[in-house]
Order: structure tokens, then sequence, then C-alpha cells
């Protein structure tokens, strides 16, 4: 149940990513949603730097420009 959530926090995670909301809120309601996964610090970080490093990817042309 666990990668599961992990999963879909991912993913709506990069979809909330280039949309005009807070992109902390679904890391916070999520969870709540499905009660038992308890998220940490660590895991938040790690799912707003892969949004980082995807919104670099994706602008990598203009970066080195």
């Amino acid at each position: 149940m666990v990668l599961e959530i992990i999963i879909i926090l991912s993913i709506v995670q990069g979809i909330t990513e280039f949309l005009p909301i807070s992109s902390s809120a679904h890391l916070i309601l999520v969870p709540i949603i499905f009660g038992d996964f308890q998220s940490n610090i660590a895991f938040d970080v790690s799912l707003h730097f892969g949004s980082l490093i995807a919104v670099m990817f994706y602008l990598k042309n203009d970066i080195t420009k």
C-alpha cells in the first residue's frame, strides 16, 4: 500500500507543479485521505527535488542559453 501512495503522490506532485496551487498542500491532504501513511520531511523534500530535476530537464535548452 505504501508504494501505491508514493506513486500517487509523485504523479500528483508532477501534475500540480505547473498549476498555480500550493505544491505542499497535496502532500498533506493525500496522506490524510489514505490514513495509514506517515510522511516525513525527507520524503517531502525528495518529491520537491524530483520536481526540480524534472523542470530543469524540461527547460534545459533555456537554462543553457
